[in-house]
């Protein structure tokens, strides 16, 4: 004889905690035109060991500092009639570098900047929580007392007691970090990272046996 399926209620729901990003991440590219390849990788290098030490010196960790990728290749200049002519070789380096100092954000955009001059461009500039455990056991603790406050108002309602649970599923989402480009000169005003609000959210899935 087959056994009865188990009674159960099952509800979902969300907790959300709003919290300022403490890290910013940036990323940004040292690049040169020169009459050879050679010239343009040697040039890129310069340039770029001035924004690593700029960055080292603004309290910036060598292992927050990455090499996203290092390119060289011809470039040419176009004709109205389709033609091209070769004005030199661009060689890049990008990096990636996490600010763990958030409140000193602007002031490592503003160091990089002058360092690398003309030769940098600063691609993006983006605000992120960096440590979220805090903020996600906060949120989680909300979305299990609404789970449980929700499922104890079913049971009332339909007449039944709530058992065991004997279900749970769990999905964290952190906000994604919004990505801003950014220019900016070492003779203009000091650069401002707003660093806003982001919200870090946890929906769970719960499933009471009822009796």
């Amino acid at each position: 004889m087959a056994a009865s399926p188990t009674r159960s209620i099952s509800v979902n729901a969300e907790g959300t905690v709003k919290v300022t990003p403490d890290a910013v991440r940036m990323s940004a590219t040292a690049t040169v035109v020169a009459a050879s390849n050679k010239e343009a990788l040697a040039e890129t290098a310069k340039a770029a060991a001035a924004v690593r030490a700029a960055l080292l010196a603004n309290g910036v960790a060598k292992t927050e500092i990455a090499t996203q990728s290092i390119t060289s290749y011809p470039e040419y200049s176009y004709t109205p009639d389709g033609g091209s002519k070769l004005i030199g070789y661009r060689a890049s380096q990008s990096f990636v570098v996490t600010i763990k100092n958030a409140a000193n954000a602007g002031a490592v955009v503003d160091a990089v900047v002058a360092a690398g001059g003309d030769n940098l461009q600063v691609n993006g500039v983006s605000p992120f929580v960096l440590d979220s455990d805090k903020a996600t056991e906060t949120a989680r603790t909300t979305a299990v007392k609404k789970a449980k406050a929700k499922a104890a108002s079913y049971a009332k309602l339909l007449g039944v007691k709530l058992g065991r649970v004997i279900y749970l599923d769990e999905t964290s989402t952190p906000a994604a970090y919004p990505i801003y480009t950014a220019t900016a000169k070492a003779d203009s005003a000091g650069t401002v990272v707003d660093l806003g609000e982001q919200k870090v959210s946890v929906s769970v899935t719960v499933r009471w046996s009822i009796g």
